[in-house]
């Protein structure tokens, strides 16, 4: 086989999984096209397990990409078409973007009790103080609009009622008037809690928690995870039509 045949061949591998074509991938291609096609083959196990149907991989793929701690645009729009042709309805699609909105909350998931820390440490705190009812009101409606309550929240709840009230509303949009069952919202929050560029395993191991509980399986557990570990090639695609630009014509033996 030819190398014109051989790169065709990746090409078409490379389509088949990913979808539309461009100048990034070329550049891959160009450079090192055995590496494009390994990616090629890296991305596609998801695809040939099945343990998730189309659409909700690329709801998957949506969140790795549109999620605000990673944020790749370029794939974005092929990834709503792609869903889109796999059956997917733009309320669908809205809603897994409106759970990765949510991501910002992790500031206060992370910095609230260090907060703490910092106050008993200085003396100002002494311990929790007891919930006012509106606290009280404000924790039972999260949990029965979630379906669920953790600890990291306690303090959020003591300190930023208001904040955790306005919050409580906000996240809970996708869970009265969504369309998407339970545990797919949950792999969404999994995709970017679990992706490289977050990494907030507390948020991980309860949205784990909560899918399992909606009759998730470790098979569709693990097909998520999978798809979020392959965004490490978006670095990639950017930068190698940048090396092909600046090496153009130089001789590799200099």
């Amino acid at each position: 086989m030819s190398g014109s045949e051989r790169s065709a061949e990746i090409r078409e591998h490379v389509e088949q999984t990913v979808g539309e074509w461009d100048g990034k991938l070329q550049a891959v291609l160009d450079l090192d096209p055995e590496f494009l096609d390994k990616y090629a083959d890296l991305a596609a196990v998801p695809d040939r397990r099945g343990a998730l149907p189309e659409k909700v991989r690329h709801f998957i793929r949506l969140a790795v990409a549109a999620n605000s701690t990673h944020l790749y645009l370029p794939p974005v729009r092929g990834h709503i078409r792609r869903a889109l042709d796999a059956g997917a309805t733009p309320q669908e699609l809205m809603e897994v973007l409106e759970c990765c909105a949510t991501l910002g909350i992790h500031a206060m998931n992370i910095g609230v009790p260090i907060l703490v820390e910092v106050l008993e440490e200085a003396g100002v705190r002494s311990g929790a103080s007891e919930l006012t009812e509106y606290q009280e009101r404000l924790k039972a409606e999260f949990t029965a609009n979630r379906g669920y309550w953790h600890s990291f929240w306690d303090e959020i709840l003591e300190l930023a009622p208001e904040f955790f009230d306005a919050y409580t509303e906000f996240s809970s949009v996708p869970w009265k008037t969504g369309t998407l069952e339970p545990k797919v919202k949950e792999f969404i929050y999994i995709a970017f809690d679990t992706a490289a560029t977050h990494l907030y395993t507390s948020g991980l191991r309860l949205h784990l928690q909560n899918a399992v509980g909606y009759g998730a399986t470790a098979e569709e557990l693990i097909e998520v995870m999978e798809i979020a570990s392959t965004l490490g090639i978006h670095g990639l695609l950017e930068a190698a039509p940048i090396l092909q630009e600046e090496s153009g014509g130089r001789d590799e033996r200099a």
